[in-house]
């Protein structure tokens, strides 16, 4: 599976990215500016066509990609599929979160409840509130998930 998941990744990301580039000027030039006379005068060679081709294409992809992360809702979209299908979102990445931080938070609180209940400081309803968030706590340390993932029917 990791071969699968880093072939998608140095294809998506970086051959069919350079591949795109250079297709989409070769077919422009080839086939638009090779049969329009006037733009053949302007562009006699293809590597002269390449430089004003890349001068507007870099600032136009990089306003694309800003509009994409900033200006429209789409990458929060993304970022919410994202967290929707991964496991980690709803359960304890393993490392450093699961062996230190989350037992030092069950640690404290317990050591708070123990306090607050020998100084009669939590009312019943709390008391079930902190026994609720310990469950949750033991459950994430023994590896199983808390909350649901929103699951789409498959159609």
């Amino acid at each position: 599976m990791r071969f699968w998941y880093y072939f998608r990744i140095g294809y998506s990301t970086y051959l069919s990215f350079i591949l795109g580039v250079v297709n989409t000027l070769t077919v422009i030039y080839y086939l638009l500016i090779k049969n329009v006379p006037d733009l053949l005068v302007a562009f006699p060679h293809f590597y002269i066509f390449v430089l004003p081709a890349m001068l507007a294409g870099l600032p136009l992809a990089v306003v694309a990609g800003w509009l994409h992360i900033k200006g429209t809702r789409a990458y929060s979209s993304e970022l919410d599929i994202s967290v929707e299908a991964n496991p980690y979102a709803y359960k304890l990445a393993p490392g450093w979160q699961k062996e230190v931080i989350m037992p030092l938070y069950l640690k404290i609180l317990d050591l708070v409840a123990m306090i607050s209940k020998d100084r009669n400081l939590l009312t019943a309803e709390e008391e079930s509130e902190v026994r609720n968030i310990q469950d949750k706590l033991k459950t994430l340390l023994d590896g199983g998930m808390v909350g649901t993932p929103r699951r789409r029917q498959i159609r």
